[in-house]
């Protein structure tokens, strides 16, 4: 991404993700238009995004929240509305207790997850559908640690396990395969689903299809979509939902840093205020390398720089990245892409800051400062 930010990125504290709202909305009309053509429902991922005050702007254009645990669960509840679905791999009796005051559908990983807990979900006061995750053994995911059907995965009933038990009270399936894929690939694993699992849609109400599904990418392909839902609906009316996380904030937000110090090494290093480990750990996880605006492959311009973090994690670096002219102190970088799984995911190692939240609306030019944080915001993690 070669062109400047569409805001002054010294009107922002640094380090700070901020919202572009602008962008935003874009994605959430691209994705609520499947729901308009197709009749589906979608909900937020909050394990993807979770920035709450953009919930109002986002419960426009979506039905609900899903959430993998009784924190998620309660804040889709009492900041989004809408339906809440949950899933984990496993439920503790806490849990259960907690979630159910809170939830309109709740998936189990595992035929002993539904037994241990089916009498608890059946005596809830306010009724809970009931559905099982499947594993439909097949995905397109390459990345192992993302890809949920890879082997001896806990995640999801097979095929065997699933057949001669009893399924009285379930009312639906889900199934979570992809991760940033198209359409194309949700039409080949849907297929691998009706052919082992379609003997037991006669008896449910609905599909959860997952997430992963990039949906505001620009070279997404929407029409296909609309078309494998529609016709799945047709064939065996059922109710469809989707759970985009990633898709909600693509490209929607960046990451506001300041360059704090030069190190000449055999390359030149660029200590920055914020960090891989701490503010944007898929970086290290996926890996992946994130664009800075402005800035290049190593070589393709002038001068080439290492992006460091500011923990003492000696792993904590961002990149390499090339620039048209010399970085100095003081000078604001940005990265862009940052606002899904970062707020999410980002920790307080080595009590580095986490990075300040902030929106900008391109309608009006407007900046707020949603919340910036401190030493007490460290302190209340520990004890």
């Amino acid at each position: 991404m070669k062109n400047p930010p569409a805001f002054d990125p010294g009107r922002f504290p640094s380090p700070c993700y901020v919202c572009d709202l602008g962008a935003l909305r874009k994605n959430l009309e691209v994705i609520a238009g499947v729901r308009q053509r197709t009749g589906c429902k979608i909900l937020l991922a909050l394990k993807g995004f979770a920035m709450f005050s953009t919930f109002p702007l986002i419960s426009r254009y979506l039905q609900g929240t899903c959430a993998s645990s009784p924190h998620e669960a309660r804040l889709g509840k009492e900041e989004f509305g809408g339906e809440v679905h949950a899933y984990a791999p496993a439920y503790s009796n806490k849990d259960m207790k907690e979630l159910l005051p809170l939830v309109d559908h709740i998936s189990f990983n595992s035929i002993r997850q539904w037994q241990i807990h089916k009498e608890k979900v059946l005596a809830s006061k306010k009724p809970v559908r009931c559905g099982l995750r499947i594993n439909p053994e097949y995905s397109e995911v390459e990345v192992e640690l993302y890809n949920p059907c890879a082997p001896d995965s806990r995640l999801g009933i097979t095929l065997d396990e699933l057949q001669g038990n009893d399924l009285v009270g379930i009312s639906g399936l889900h199934f979570h395969t992809m991760c940033e894929q198209n359409s194309d690939t949700l039409e080949r694993t849907l297929d691998v689903v009706e052919k082992k699992f379609a003997s037991y849609f006669p008896n449910l109400h609905w599909i959860n299809f997952g997430g992963g599904h990039h949906i505001s990418r620009s070279n997404y392909d929407v029409d296909r979509l609309c078309s494998i839902i529609s016709s799945f609906q047709e064939r065996y009316g059922l109710e469809v939902y989707l759970e985009p996380g990633e898709a909600i904030a693509l490209h929607a937000g960046v990451l506001v840093t300041t360059v704090l110090d030069i190190i000449e090494r055999d390359r030149s290093i660029a200590v920055l205020d914020t960090s891989a480990t701490a503010h944007m750990p898929d970086v290290l996880e996926m890996p992946y390398r994130p664009e800075v605006i402005g800035g290049g492959q190593p070589g393709a311009k002038k001068y080439t720089y290492q992006l460091a973090g500011l923990s003492c994690l000696a792993g904590d670096v961002i990149g390499y990245y090339s620039f048209d002219a010399p970085l100095v102190t003081g000078q604001k970088l940005v990265f862009v892409d940052m606002l899904h799984y970062t707020m999410v995911k980002n920790n307080t190692f080595n009590g580095v800051q986490l990075p300040a939240i902030a929106t900008y609306d391109p309608e009006n030019k407007n900046v707020k400062i949603i919340k910036q944080f401190g030493y007490r915001d460290y302190r209340s993690r520990l004890s």
